[in-house]
């Protein structure tokens, strides 16, 4: 196998599994959730199904969405809905609650870090998008919208819907909005991966805006 791809293979499954540890982080620190962490925990508490699994039904549902989308899935993308899911529930199992301000701060700054980097890892492996981004990038290209205000759309309702269920949302929750976008930006650019044919692979632009993240 060659040596490239064998790093963007170890780029793509690295970057998910720290994503559902990122992930499972910010669970642990209460002090909120992203996005589609609010709607997973209120469907988990739902459904008494694990937070994992609820993320895999997820992302098997927004797959669906892509058919009439015309969308078409990758690697990465099939891949997202099962190591993300896996490695939350796995987290979780063993990173007992954060207790008091002085815990609960670190754990939220380092979930949200450390989901920045696992962003950064995944999507420069160029394997395909997460089911969500794939949902952002189809509603975009239908409907002529800009990204920005499509994402933004979709998280607001997935923030609302997941907090009526009894998801958390808090300053964890404001904090990951006003920070992953930066930190993806400059993690896409630590780990981008040279072409083929040499040089350094373009995998962001000098601004936020065309970055694909996931939940």
């Amino acid at each position: 196998m060659p040596a490239r791809l064998t790093r963007r293979l170890l780029w793509l499954y690295v970057g998910l599994a720290l994503f559902g540890v990122s992930a499972a982080l910010l669970v642990r620190g209460g002090l909120g959730l992203e996005p589609w962490g609010v709607l997973h925990q209120g469907l988990a508490e739902r459904t008494g199904l694990t937070m994992g699994v609820v993320s895999i039904i997820i992302g098997a549902v927004v797959l669906l969405l892509w058919i009439p989308m015309r969308q078409r899935p990758g690697l990465g993308t099939v891949s997202n809905v099962f190591v993300v899911g896996i490695a939350m529930d796995g987290t979780l199992a063993v990173v007992p609650a954060a207790q008091g301000l002085g815990a609960q701060i670190p754990v939220l700054v380092g979930g949200i870090v450390l989901n920045g980097m696992a962003t950064g890892l995944y999507i420069s492996a160029r394997f395909g998008p997460g089911p969500r981004d794939g949902l952002m990038t189809g509603l975009h290209r239908l409907t002529g919208r800009s990204v920005r205000l499509v994402r933004t759309g979709i998280e607001v309702a997935v923030v609302a819907t997941g907090f009526a269920l009894g998801g958390s949302v808090g300053v964890g929750t404001v904090a990951y909005a006003l920070a992953i976008g930066p930190l993806a930006q400059l993690f896409l650019r630590v780990f981008a991966i040279p072409e083929g044919g040499g040089g350094s692979s373009v995998v962001a632009g000098a601004t936020p805006e065309p970055v694909i993240l996931r939940e």
